[in-house]
């Protein structure tokens, strides 16, 4: 568990995909399960997610892509993290195909949240995984 036992999450909209009300929904169910949540807005590359996410020293990253670019975006922000040495959860949430779905879980996903996901079972998801470190 983090220190003082508060999970940190980043919450970032990679790519060029401008709808963000589904992210802002999640930041603040996470806040009001009593996380510290980062939101850092809509259209942020890998790159600036995982600057993020080192500067925030963060326990979670949680990505939100509607636009179908998951697979393109998804595995350098994975792989841009762990080369950085940042042992963080990744979560996924938006229109991800089931056909897609074992790929990003096998290449560092935690989990993927689809469209009416409870915001309940997504803290309680992220505070299970984080208690098990």
């Amino acid at each position: 568990m983090p220190v003082g036992d508060i999970i940190k999450v980043l919450v970032a909209k990679p790519g060029l995909d401008g709808h963000d009300r589904g992210a802002k929904v999640i930041a603040r169910a996470l806040r009001d399960a009593g996380m510290e949540v980062v939101y850092t807005g809509i259209r942020q590359s890998p790159a600036m997610i995982v600057e993020a996410a080192a500067q925030e020293d963060v326990d979670v990253v949680g990505l939100s892509i509607l636009s179908g670019a998951h697979n393109e975006l998804v595995p350098p922000i994975v792989d841009s993290l762990k080369d950085q040495g940042l042992n963080v959860m990744v979560v996924l949430g938006g229109i991800i195909p089931e056909s897609d779905r074992l790929e990003l879980k096998n290449n560092g996903v935690s989990e993927i949240f689809g469209p009416g996901s409870n915001t309940q079972d997504i803290a309680n998801f992220i505070k299970e995984e984080i208690s098990k470190k």
